[in-house]
């Protein structure tokens, strides 16, 4: 899912809020149907910690293609911690909404 986004900037696929939103969108969708009706036993951990790799790769992935949006391999240094902590949010917040989904069904631990 982290390529998505180096994958649709190569490819020229939206710009901007819309992309964004689309991507985001997504992957959550992704996230909280896989865990929420698969047996995840630690839906909130699992998904925070899934969180924090994507951002790990999403920020590796953005150093390998370091130009495609003309920012170069410096450009976002100093907001890798605050976007690893964002990514780290948004899987727990996917990670309560899949545990919400589990427990709808009635098979959450």
């Amino acid at each position: 899912m982290a390529l998505l986004w180096p994958l649709t900037a190569l490819a020229g696929i939206g710009a901007g809020a819309p992309r964004a939103l689309a991507i985001v969108g997504v992957t959550a969708a992704v996230w909280i149907g896989v865990v929420g009706f698969g047996r995840v036993a630690r839906p909130v951990l699992t998904l925070t910690l899934t969180g924090l790799a994507f951002g790990v790769l999403t920020l590796l992935l953005s150093l390998v293609f370091a130009g495609v949006d003309g920012a170069g391999p410096r450009g976002a240094a100093w907001t890798a911690l605050p976007a690893l902590a964002m990514d780290a949010f948004w899987g727990c917040l996917a990670g309560l909404i899949a545990l919400g989904v589990q427990r709808a069904r009635g098979n959450a631990r």
